[in-house]
């Protein structure tokens, strides 16, 4: 019982402090957070003959009703509020959302819609319609350009991914961010046999990235997401050529914070047969990290969000697991089965 008190008020004070910021404009941070979450299967009620999501309707095999979606955008809600703390974030990625109608639910339905949010997303070829999307302040962050990278394996092109989102903006101090939202193919029938499909993706988002180096000097990179692979996987190491040194920083390089919240502070953002992992990354490019930079963050600045209110006590395993939505077709009534993952950008 006083567990469960505990994680109700936990839940309820960031939530509290958000509306008294929404009244008073007295604060304001002097960074950017930055966060990323996969929110799990967020579909709407409706059955789309184009996509494979019979499951999430009221008929389906998980019964998702009305009043569980309903619920399911406050949970979201919630936790966007919690990581954001005094203030909502200016930047949200997302994967597992099926399309806008979720992300409109997200934005204008909840809490959430005295947030000045603004919503990027492309349909994507995934054959269930799980998309990934991106969330900014308009106060915040203005949007140049955005596009979506399509990815088709050459070794498999009847068989379509998510695609890799792409956004370009500046913040309110005028630094052109580049941002890319990720949500890598499953692990879905082994590590080994699936690895040549996130190697195959992580290549597109290297050339991309390649591309901007060539063209920028020091172009400010934020590579988020879901990349079922830990960050120090071939398709992270050997693909992308993610850092995980972060000695003797180079401006052209790619650095994996993920790597360091995994090995050096421990964190992990989902949980796989009892043992904790960061499948959820973060990765800058490296004029980010330069100290003297006026926008810049650093490996201690970026963090899972493991907030009492997310987790519940592994019934399999010891400690605790993610509180999760569904285990299998029985609604839990949780969040998700991921943790978000967040960066803060110092600005001066």
């Amino acid at each position: 019982m006083y567990k469960k008190s505990f994680c109700f008020l936990f839940l309820l004070l960031p939530i509290f402090l958000f509306a008294q910021k929404l009244k008073s404009h007295e604060y304001e941070r002097t960074y950017m957070r930055i966060m990323f979450y996969n929110v799990e299967n967020l579909f709407d009620i409706y059955d789309d003959s184009l996509k494979r999501d019979d499951e999430f309707t009221s008929t389906g095999k998980k019964y998702w009703t009305k009043r569980k979606y309903k619920k399911k955008l406050n949970n979201i809600s919630k936790v966007i509020i919690a990581v954001g703390q005094w203030e909502a974030p200016e930047i949200v990625g997302l994967c597992e959302i099926e399309n806008r109608i979720v992300l409109e639910g997200i934005t204008k339905r909840t809490a959430l819609k005295k947030i000045p949010y603004r919503i990027i997303h492309k349909e994507s070829p995934d054959k269930r319609g799980i998309d990934v999307a991106l969330l900014y302040r308009k106060d915040k962050f203005t949007v140049i350009d955005y596009e979506a990278l399509r990815v088709v394996f050459p070794f498999d092109a009847n068989r379509p991914t998510r695609d890799i989102l792409y956004v370009k903006g500046y913040n309110t101090k005028k630094d052109t961010l580049h941002i890319f939202v990720n949500h890598w193919p499953s692990r879905w029938g082994g590590q080994t046999e699936t690895d040549r499909k996130r190697v195959y993706v992580a290549s597109v988002l290297r050339k991309k990235t390649d591309s901007l180096f060539n063209v920028d000097i020091n172009p400010k990179i934020i590579i988020m997401g879901d990349l079922n692979d830990y960050p120090d996987n071939n398709s992270l190491i050997k693909t992308l050529e993610a850092k995980t040194n972060f000695d003797n920083i180079n401006n052209k390089e790619l650095y994996n914070l993920a790597y360091y919240m995994q090995n050096v502070k421990g964190e992990g953002s989902h949980k796989y047969e009892g043992k904790w992992g960061v499948l959820d990354q973060i990765i800058v490019s490296g004029i980010l990290l330069d100290k003297n930079q006026k926008l810049r963050t650093s490996p201690d600045d970026a963090h899972v969000f493991n907030a009492p209110f997310l987790l519940e006590r592994d019934e399999n395993y010891t400690g605790y697991r993610t509180f999760r939505t569904y285990i299998g077709f029985r609604f839990h009534d949780g969040f998700s089965d991921h943790l978000p993952v967040y960066i803060d950008l110092k600005i001066d």
